[in-house]
C-alpha cells in the first residue's frame, strides 16, 4: 500500500546541485527587507572613527546596530539569544548578511556605544518626520517605570555598609598579623616559607572592602546631592547598580528608572525620550520640551499631561512657550475634620481667570482684595451667614476669605480650564496617544534593562524608543506600496 504522505521536493534532495539563493525562501512581503533598506541609510560615521586599521578587521558598526535594532523589534534582548537567531533564523541571517557575531561582541557593542543609540533615535524621528508621520498638532508626555538590572535583595542600608566596612577592616588587620607570624615561623623551619593561602584570603577581603567603600561613597554623594547633611541609617543603595532608585511599582518597591516619552498624535511616533532617576514626574517636562525642539525644529501646538506633571512651574513653562497645555488636576477630594465631617476645600471654588474671581459652592463671588505675601479673596458683606456649607474652608466669620499664593492661582486656573467639555475631549485623546506606546514596548517584552548605570541604561532606553519608531515606519512603508523604498528612505534621511 502506498504511503499517504507528501514526498520531499526534488529541490531539497538536489539542493547541492542548484544555485539557489537561500533568501528566496523568505516571503516577499517580510518586514526584514524594509528594515534592511532603512538600516542601509543609518549614519554610523561617528562610530567608524573609533576603529583602527591595525589588528583584525571588526564587524561594521552599522551591521551590529542593524542586528540589535532588528532583534529588539522582534522582542529579543539577550545577546546570547540574538547570536542563536543569527545562526538559524533566515530573517536574522539576511539582516546580518550571513555574519554571526559572538554574543560578547553584541553585548560589548551595546554597552560601550550607548551614546550612539541616542543618535539612532534622533535619526528615527528624522525619517518619520520626512515621511509625514509627525504633525506636532497634539503631543502627550508620560512616564513609566522600568526595572533596573539589579534587585532589592542586592542592596544594603547605610548602617549595614558602615558595620561591614569596620568589620572587614578588623578582619584584614587580623589576617595580615597572622600572615606575618606564619611567614616568620615557616622561614625559621623551612627557610622558604610562602604563606600563600592566607594572603589569598586577604586579597578577597580587600576586594570586598573596596566594593563596599565605592558603594558607600555613591550613597553619600547621592544624599549630598539632596542637600542632606545627616544620612539616615535606613537609606539604601544597590550594590549592582548604585544609580538606580527604589520606586513604587505594581504595589511594591523595586529598583527602577523612570522612562519618559513624548508621543505625537498622528502615528504614535516618539518625538522625545529620556531616562530619569526621579520617582515622580514634576521635573521632566522641561527636558522633554527641549528635546522636542532639538529633534523636530518645532514645538507642539497642544500638549496633554497627567496629574504628576501638574505643577505651577510646568503650567507656566507651556504658557510661556505658546503651547496649549492640558493637565489633569485631580478630583478635589474633600478633607475630613476632627469630628469626621468634610471640609470644602478651595479646589471646589471655580476660578474665573478673566475676572480674577472665585465662586463658592453656594454661588457667592469672592473678589480679589489685596496682596501682601499672599493674594486675598473675600466675599461681600455677610453673605456667608446662614450658609448650608458649615464646614467651608474659606469661611471666616460672616465672609468667606481665601489666602492664596501665585502658584495656587495657576493651579486653580488650570482646574477651571479642565472642567470645560472641550478640554475634557482633548485630554481624553491622551489615553490613545502615549499610553498605548508604553503598552506596546512592555508587551514586546522590554521591562528590565540589560545595562547598568543611569547613562548606559539611558542609551538602551533610546534604542528601545528608536525601535518603537522604526516599527511604525516599517508599517507605514509596507502599507504605502512605494515602488522604491531605498529612494524614499534616502530622501527622508537627506
Amino acid at each position: 500500500m502506498p504511503v499517504p504522505f507528501k514526498k520531499d521536493p526534488e529541490e531539497y534532495n538536489g539542493r547541492k546541485l542548484l544555485a539557489e539563493n537561500v533568501f528566496d525562501l523568505i516571503p516577499e512581503d517580510d518586514d526584514c527587507f524594509i528594515y534592511e533598506d532603512i538600516f542601509s541609510q543609518i549614519d554610523t560615521s561617528d562610530l567608524e572613527k573609533k576603529y583602527s586599521m591595525a589588528g583584525q578587521h571588526a564587524y561594521h558598526p552599522r551591521l551590529i546596530t542593524s542586528i540589535l535594532i532588528y532583534a529588539y523589534s522582534q522582542g529579543i534582548y539577550s545577546s546570547r539569544k540574538i547570536e542563536a537567531r543569527c545562526k538559524k533564523d533566515l530573517s536574522f541571517m539576511y539582516i546580518s548578511h550571513l555574519n554571526c557575531p559572538n554574543f560578547r561582541v553584541l553585548s560589548d557593542f551595546r554597552k560601550n556605544n550607548w551614546q550612539f543609540f541616542k543618535s539612532c533615535f534622533v535619526q528615527s524621528v528624522a525619517i518619520a518626520k520626512s515621511l509625514g508621520m509627525i504633525s506636532l498638532g497634539h503631543v502627550s508626555l508620560d512616564g513609566s517605570k522600568f526595572y533596573a538590572n539589579t534587585s532589592k535583595y542586592k542592596a544594603a542600608s547605610y548602617k549595614r555598609l558602615n558595620e561591614n566596612y569596620k568589620k572587614l577592616e578588623h578582619e584584614i588587620e587580623d589576617l595580615i598579623k597572622k600572615a606575618d607570624y606564619t611567614d616568620s615561623t615557616e622561614d625559621k623551619i623551612y627557610h622558604n616559607g610562602t604563606g600563600y593561602s592566607i594572603p589569598d584570603d586577604i586579597k578577597i577581603k580587600k576586594d570586598r572592602l573596596a566594593k563596599i567603600k565605592s558603594v558607600k561613597r555613591a550613597l553619600e554623594e547621592r544624599e549630598k546631592a539632596k542637600d542632606k547633611k545627616d544620612i539616615k541609617d535606613c537609606s539604601q543603595i544597590s550594590y549592582a547598580d548604585t544609580q538606580a532608585k527604589l520606586m513604587k511599582t505594581r504595589g511594591s518597591f523595586e529598583y527602577c528608572y523612570n522612562g519618559q516619552i513624548s508621543v505625537d498624535e498622528k502615528d504614535q511616533i516618539i518625538v522625545s525620550e529620556h531616562l530619569s532617576v526621579n520617582e515622580n514626574d514634576k521635573n521632566e517636562l522641561k527636558p522633554a520640551l527641549c528635546q522636542i525642539r532639538d529633534n523636530t525644529d518645532s514645538i507642539p501646538s497642544v500638549m496633554t499631561l497627567d496629574k504628576g506633571y501638574a505643577t505651577p512651574d510646568n503650567i507656566n513653562t507651556l504658557d510661556s512657550a505658546g503651547i496649549d497645555g492640558y493637565f489633569a488636576t485631580g478630583k478635589g477630594e474633600k478633607e475630613k475634620t476632627a469630628d469626621g465631617s468634610s471640609k470644602i476645600l478651595s479646589c471646589f471654588f471655580p476660578y474665573d481667570k478673566s475676572k480674577d474671581i472665585f465662586i463658592c459652592p453656594a454661588g457667592h463671588v469672592l473678589e480679589f482684595k489685596s496682596k501682601n505675601k499672599k493674594r486675598i479673596y473675600k466675599s461681600k458683606g455677610n453673605v456667608c451667614a446662614g450658609c448650608i456649607h458649615l464646614k467651608c474652608i474659606a469661611r471666616k466669620k460672616r465672609a468667606a476669605t481665601m489666602y492664596l499664593d501665585d502658584k495656587a492661582i495657576v493651579l486653580h486656573a488650570m482646574a477651571a480650564k479642565m472642567k470645560s467639555d472641550s478640554s475634557k475631549r482633548i485630554y481624553a485623546k491622551r489615553k490613545i496617544i502615549v499610553e498605548p506606546v508604553f503598552g506596546q514596548i512592555k508587551t514586546a517584552g522590554f521591562r528590565r534593562f540589560s545595562l547598568r548605570g543611569h547613562e548606559k541604561a539611558g542609551g538602551e532606553f533610546s534604542l528601545v524608543c528608536a525601535v518603537s519608531n522604526f516599527k511604525k515606519i516599517v508599517k507605514k512603508l509596507k502599507n504605502s506600496k512605494i515602488p522604491s523604498l531605498n529612494e524614499e528612505i534616502a530622501s527622508a534621511m537627506a
